[in-house]
């Protein structure tokens, strides 16, 4: 199982200075990707239907975070999980992808989600009925942007009037793409449509496997090859001493833990701090979430001993 690990993107210490350690700090100790989430906002309306924990209240856009990656490293694939399709029409998310893809030099993973926030539907101007279908003609907009010479497309949900979009990504025929997602319906959708499966910050590790095999099975009805598809798990870790529990607990707790997710058919796992209050909390001193940050990374890297 490949290792990568999320840069801060959530709380104060998501800052460009703690962004560029971080980034360059994995990358020298051999961490194969650097991950960033998307959060728009964080309702606060007595009625609002959902609740978020504390660091979601403040999180760097993604996309302009992978952008500032894909200068200051040279190595890691670079990848976002999830940014949710409907917010954004197929033209604008292909272009801005492409980009990335292009300043990264063919580093890009693209995580794609359907999007579970209403408030977040509403502040896009997007219904959020039928999002699973939109997302799916979605990314046939973006495959037929990336792929087709002349694009035109006319669907129930996205029209391209007939057009050259130009260029077109470095990795060829696009960037992979991951779904997100952990209803069944979700998992089976990558299994047919994807390159494979990136797991939330909150999934339970137990279900892992058979998620997996969900989307392994689809892949199959579907005549894909399930061997071929990358399964990417978000390894929300939070170092304790006096506390057990999933991929948290001490650092030897950890490691194994990450063994387990292996054992799963995980092919690959990023360490998040991002989610651990202690780090990302508005409270959290930056410079002290940064060191603490920085012993974790180096004792869980790839190459340590």
């Amino acid at each position: 199982m490949q290792l990568g690990c999320a840069v801060p993107v959530s709380g104060p210490w998501a800052t460009a200075e703690a962004i560029d350690e971080i980034a360059t700090l994995a990358e020298s100790l051999g961490y194969h990707s650097l991950w960033v989430f998307q959060r728009l906002l964080a309702p606060v309306d007595e009625q609002a239907r959902h609740r978020l924990d504390p660091q979601y209240r403040s999180v760097q856009d993604p996309l302009t975070v992978l952008g500032y990656l894909a200068a200051r490293t040279r190595e890691p694939r670079l990848g976002v999980a999830v940014v949710n399709a409907p917010y954004y029409s197929p033209v604008l998310l292909a272009k801005q992808l492409t980009t990335l893809d292009h300043l990264s030099r063919g580093r890009l993973d693209v995580g794609i989600g359907l999007g579970w926030m209403h408030e977040e539907f509403e502040a896009s101007g997007v219904p959020f009925d039928h999002r699973g279908a939109r997302t799916k003609e979605h990314v046939e907009c973006l495959r037929a942007i990336w792929c087709q010479d002349v694009v035109e497309h006319h669907g129930l949900y996205y029209d391209i009037p007939r057009s050259r979009i130009d260029p077109k990504p470095v990795q060829r025929p696009h960037p992979p793409l991951l779904f997100g997602g952990s209803a069944p319906p979700s998992l089976r959708r990558a299994g047919r449509m994807a390159t494979g499966w990136v797991s939330s910050s909150r999934a339970d590790l137990a279900s892992l496997a058979d998620s997996i095999g969900i989307v392994r099975a689809a892949a199959l009805e579907a005549g894909r090859d399930p061997d071929a598809l990358r399964f990417v798990c978000r390894a929300v870790v939070k170092v304790r001493e006096n506390e057990r529990g999933p991929l948290t607990g001490s650092l030897d707790d950890i490691r194994a833990d990450l063994a387990t997710v292996a054992a799963t058919g995980m092919t690959e796992a990023f360490v998040d701090l991002n989610f651990d209050p202690a780090i990302s909390d508005l409270d959290a001193d930056p410079d002290t979430s940064r060191r603490h940050a920085r012993r974790v990374i180096e004792a869980l890297a790839p190459n340590a001993s």
